[in-house]
């Protein structure tokens, strides 16, 4: 069986790291395997793990050039003759659509948000079939846009285990990430992903910086943020933004913006909880927060969207009112809470949930079930 995966691009991300894993594990069972995107670091994986990867500009969102595009889609499509075709995201999946007019070739949308409800989003429930990470993704799809539900598939992402294994990380690169963010002696507060405004960046510097002022332990001790990840080239304002934020509020030594990180289990590692402070759009999963538990760091989230399929207030982490009228305050309160919890075995109770063998065979057979279809 032969797929071909449609991703804007490969740099960092939650969805882009699905890809990856997905091509590892379809490698594994001996399927041909083809990554389209723009490029990026992670695009090396793809090869290295036995997929191929076509370099071919499906991020752009420049209408001047989108025709000219979809006909090079188009060729590189009746040249490999994928028996299935999955789309990532809303521009390559527009793309394919002009490009698969003549072709008629199955799809699958992989729907990985819930994007502004609008024509241009719909577009991703126009797969033959829509995959979505959450119930409550695939609930605000049937909503938003009458997607029937036997066209609904709910694939959970998963967290492989031997990758997010205290027992298998490189102790040097914690060691030199430790010193390099002088950490040592402090209660670490991360946050994972791509900086942009809507991870709420904002809200949880300012958490931290309440948290500060109301803690009573010594100063070594007290809370120190790290953002693990990096705004894209033009959107480097948020960022400069966030650190503007965090001078006007004294935070000084007591943040680090860590940049891109390859390895996110020893980043992790050196976590003692981990924060999805977005409040204004909902995550339709939430990657790093199953990462977390799997790695036994406690989880604080806005309660809503995905996060309510991963954690349980008071039992693996705390969850914060997105409509709250002082939200930095929730999330401060929240990880106040956090640090006071006594918490049993994060790992087990995540592996079980988030398993990556469970989420290959699922999507296994959807792509097996389209195949089916498509010979009928």
């Amino acid at each position: 069986m032969k797929t071909l995966q449609l991703v804007p691009a490969l740099e960092q991300g939650g969805v882009e790291r699905g890809v990856v894993e997905v091509n590892r594990a379809l490698a594994g069972h001996g399927w041909e395997n083809v990554v389209v995107s723009a490029g990026g670091r992670l695009a090396e994986s793809i090869v290295a793990d036995g997929g191929r990867h076509v370099a071919l500009d499906v991020k752009s969102k420049n209408p001047l050039t989108y025709f000219s595009r979809a006909l090079r889609l188009r060729r590189l499509l009746r040249k490999e003759r994928p028996d299935v075709v999955c789309v990532h995201s809303r521009v390559p999946a527009w793309l394919f659509a002009f490009a698969n007019r003549t072709l008629g070739i199955k799809w699958i949308s992989f729907a990985h948000g819930a994007n502004s409800i609008s024509r241009y989003s719909r577009i991703m429930t126009a797969g033959d079939l829509v995959v979505t990470p959450s119930r409550f993704l695939a609930d605000y799809l049937k909503s938003a846009y009458g997607t029937a539900e036997e066209r609904i598939r709910v694939i959970p992402r998963a967290v492989e285990a031997a990758k997010f294994d205290v027992d298998n990380l490189d102790r040097d690169f914690i060691a030199a990430k430790r010193a390099e963010w002088r950490t040592d002696g402090r209660w670490v507060v991360m946050a994972v992903g791509r900086i942009t405004q809507l991870k709420g960046y904002d809200v949880l510097i300012r958490a931290v910086a309440a948290l500060r002022s109301q803690s009573p332990v010594p100063r070594s001790q007290s809370p120190k943020l790290v953002l693990v990840g990096e705004s894209e080239a033009l959107r480097k304002n948020v960022e400069e933004d966030l650190r503007r934020l965090a001078a006007e509020l004294g935070l000084g030594d007591d943040i680090v913006f860590a940049g891109n990180q390859q390895k996110v289990a020893e980043c992790l590692s050196i976590a003692d909880v981990v924060v999805s402070a977005n409040t204004r759009k909902p995550e339709a999963f939430g990657r790093s927060m199953a990462e977390a538990l799997v790695m036994g760091r406690p989880v604080v989230a806005a309660a809503f969207g995905g996060a309510l399929d991963i954690v349980e207030d008071g039992v693996n982490g705390a969850l914060v009112d997105p409509r709250g009228a002082d939200l930095a305050r929730g999330f401060a309160d929240a990880l106040a809470r956090v640090r006071g919890m006594k918490l049993g075995d994060l790992r087990a109770a995540a592996l079980e949930k988030f398993s990556f063998e469970k989420m290959i065979s699922r999507t296994i057979a959807v792509y097996e079930e389209l195949q089916a279809a498509n010979m009928v």
